[in-house]
């Protein structure tokens, strides 16, 4: 048999999550169920499950630039994702390695676990702001953490713009606003992309269902992985969203706590048909 072709490769520089809910383990699932090749950078190993996080270890600078170099620079990568980096040191060692990588860049900047556990330290907020928004292509906070970097508080709809404003100031070539976090609402689940002067409002189903662990890490890694493909923010976005909702729809409890979403529900529904 002859080799295949290569598909699209996507690197995620994240933690790992011993439950297989979210991080580097959630990141993968989804770059395999949307057809790409997932690589991984671990910066920090976690104890959690479906209860919470019991434990955090990040790992040294030197092993994290390792990591990156030796696949970057052999096997390249189409697009690249960020999720928890930890610390000062980890966001500013990331940041430098993405700058002088030649592909589009999705930031998750993770601040707190579902379960509310930090996994981001304080002090590397402003690196954060400074070093690693203004390489992102995209950049996908929540409304805790869009509260974290820029002390805006998104209460409603109307202050998603404000919000995106805020966040679009440090450098990010486009923002969403992820409201799955949004008190009250209408039944739907509303996020707003934009780059200052186009705007995308992106709205699904709220499900009533509690197993949403590792949304965002899987928002963000089907956002590189559509990247990874060749399309343009606008649809990759699209395309992710409509991804992630169908995951939350099929999420299943697992342990004593909040389940994963379900990241191989396409695949399945198409062996079924």
């Amino acid at each position: 048999m002859s080799a295949g072709v290569a598909p699209p490769r996507v690197l995620t520089v994240a933690g790992s999550d011993s439950g297989g809910g979210a991080g580097i383990q959630a990141d993968l699932k989804t770059m395999l169920a949307l057809g790409t090749h997932g690589m991984s950078v671990v910066t920090a190993v976690t104890a959690q499950n479906s209860l919470g996080v019991q434990g955090a270890w990040p790992l040294p600078v030197e092993a994290v630039r390792a990591q990156y170099r030796s696949v970057v620079d052999d096997i390249g990568v189409q697009a690249v994702k960020t999720g928890m980096l930890a610390s000062a040191e980890l966001v500013e060692a990331v940041a430098d390695l993405i700058s002088g990588t030649r592909a589009p860049v999705v930031v998750d900047p993770v601040g707190v676990s579902k379960h509310g556990d930090a996994l981001l330290a304080s002090s590397a907020l402003d690196s954060v702001r400074t070093k690693l928004l203004p390489v992102a292509t995209v950049a996908t906070p929540n409304l805790d953490e869009v509260a974290q970097l820029t002390g805006v508080r998104v209460e409603s709809e109307k202050d998603f713009r404000r919000a995106a404003e805020a966040l679009l100031e440090f450098g990010p070539r486009w923002v969403v606003i992820k409201g799955g976090h949004l008190a009250g609402g209408t039944g739907e689940a509303v996020d707003l992309l934009t780059d200052g002067s186009q705007e995308h409002w992106l709205r699904a189903p709220r499900y009533d269902n509690r197993h949403t662990h590792g949304t965002g890490c899987t928002l963000a890694s089907a956002i590189a992985a559509h990247l990874a493909k060749g399309r343009p923010v606008p649809a990759a976005v699209t395309a992710a969203k409509e991804y992630v909702t169908g995951a939350i729809a099929a999420g299943f409890a697992l342990g004593g706590g909040i389940g994963p979403v379900d990241h191989g529900w396409a695949l399945r529904g198409a062996d079924a048909g």
